[in-house]
């Protein structure tokens, strides 16, 4: 889960653009690489780079057997003489690109290409790496991002394997893991730093505990320890953050005053949609084209579960729940097929599966207490019913183990993050010696691209050191104000 919303904040907001004139092809180690640019899908920013690809065996057991292509590329450094250990990112999911997250993010790397060059693998199964791409169902509701139904569930798993060119048990975190490695050699790298987000702090973490001489820092932003399953709290931990957020409306005189309780709206609202959805017509915010639709309240969830991952899209749910709570939900409509087009394309499914069913599957229970939240039970069931039919790949003994390294580390936790709380991050901190944990003030998941994250990072790295870094700035951050009015905030 990662970065999922990402998209969203930039085309709502702003773009980052990145444009270079390039030179020539370039060589690092033994990797040849042309220059290329990196797109990001649903948004307007693009990084200029250069890109490559390095052949691996897709089984290590079998290495004159099927290989794959692994996708890298990599961002130069504005340094004449870069220095010899670059920066690797790992992006999150489980199923998003490195290469089509980085304009997203690249602001948070900018004081680190003063140094260092920043290396992106795109994770076997994603992006340009054999993606294990599958295709969505025919029909569901707008906005219903994932699978709710455990019967049909199973069926698009089913489906989905007939058509792959590979073996899903060889795309897994500890494949990845040999991946990165791989290309650390190839790159000619004695060391690496390594910035995971989400589920990409999985993979750093991972990566950390197998190679420990090569990793010569770590940061993890969105932190998700290795003792826990993927989902098994996202049920709970998503109602926390929506109890947090909606306080934000309900401390706000105006924001209470217009909008009276976010909750009670939404209750409201799915109460009424789930026992008559309704149909909508309204304008696609990214085409302008005018549909008409069926909201639900699968829709609905989907969009406060999305738009929660960044405060700044929470801070528009008061009003949009409460104008559709009383009879005009366009705006709810549009975010809703918002979601549909864009976080569906971040992620690739079959990789997913094949990381989550082998690391997850047997750690996960249906909890009845999930049944009165937001996502409610549903989540797991599909998963489970998946993971069922999906081949499963290895998973090493220690691996749900605390990683205990005295590497250094910098753990960075939104204080209103809905997937992965700061708690997570307290959680493998006290394995780390070297470790600091960092909490943002108001911030979701990922706070690496707020306020003076970027800063941080960048003199995190430079100096390997978390415990001597002057944190301080990061106090000054603060969630956004609740949105008064149908073009945003009050001045």
């Amino acid at each position: 889960m990662t970065l999922r919303l990402s998209s969203l904040l930039v085309l709502l907001l702003t773009g980052l653009s990145a444009t270079a004139d390039a030179p020539l092809a370039r060589k690092l180690g033994s990797l040849l690489f042309e220059p290329c640019t990196l797109v990001a899908a649903g948004s307007p920013g693009t990084v200029a780079a250069y890109c490559g690809v390095l052949p691996v065996p897709e089984s290590r057991s079998a290495p004159a057997g099927r290989s794959i292509e692994l996708a890298v590329a990599f961002v130069p450094s504005r340094a004449k003489q870069p220095m010899p250990d670059p920066v690797f990112m790992l992006a999150g999911g489980p199923g998003q690109s490195a290469r089509e997250s980085f304009p997203q993010v690249a602001s948070a790397f900018g004081h680190i290409l003063r140094d260092r060059n920043v290396v992106l693998v795109d994770q076997r199964g994603t992006g340009r790496s054999h993606p294990l791409a599958c295709a969505p169902p025919e029909e569901r509701p707008v906005g219903a991002a994932d699978v709710v139904d455990a019967a049909s569930a199973r069926r698009l798993a089913e489906q989905c394997l007939a058509t792959l060119d590979a073996d899903p048990r060889f795309f897994t975190t500890s494949d990845a893991v040999l991946d990165l490695e791989a290309v650390r050699v190839a790159l000619g790298a004695e060391q690496v730093n390594l910035v995971g987000i989400s589920y990409g702090t999985r993979v750093a973490l991972e990566y950390l505990r197998r190679h420990p001489d090569r990793a010569r820092s770590v940061v993890l932003d969105g932190v998700v320890p290795p003792e826990l399953a993927l989902g098994a709290e996202h049920a709970r931990n998503l109602d926390a953050a929506i109890g947090m957020q909606f306080a934000l409306c309900e401390k706000d005189a105006a924001c209470r005053r217009q909008y009276g309780s976010p909750r009670a709206s939404l209750d409201r609202l799915l109460a009424d949609l789930e026992s008559q959805p309704r149909k909508v017509r309204y304008r696609d915010p990214l085409t302008d084209e005018t549909h008409e639709d069926l909201l639900t309240s699968i829709a609905v969830a989907g969009v406060v579960r999305m738009y929660t991952y960044v405060p700044l899209l929470a801070s528009m749910l008061p009003r949009s729940l409460a104008e559709a709570a009383a009879g005009r939900p366009e705006v709810l409509m549009a975010q809703a097929r918002m979601i549909e087009s864009l976080v569906g394309e971040q992620i690739m499914q079959g990789m997913q599966l094949s990381v989550i069913c082998a690391e997850d599957a047997d750690r996960l229970r249906v909890d009845p207490a999930d049944a009165g939240t937001l996502m409610g039970t549903a989540f797991v069931a599909a998963i489970l019913a998946q993971c069922e039919v999906w081949p499963k790949g290895r998973r090493p003994a220690d691996f749900t183990q605390p990683v205990n390294s005295d590497r250094p580390v910098l753990l960075l936790s939104g204080e209103l993050d809905p997937v992965t709380p700061p708690r997570y991050g307290e959680m493998v901190v006290r394995h780390l010696p070297n470790g600091r944990h960092l909490v943002g003030p108001g911030q979701g998941h990922n706070v690496m691209v707020a306020g003076c994250a970027p800063r941080l990072i960048g003199r995190f790295v430079a100096a390997a050191n978390a415990q001597d870094l002057d944190a301080a700035c990061l106090e000054r951050l603060a969630p956004p104000a609740p949105v008064m009015g149908a073009y945003g905030w009050d001045p």
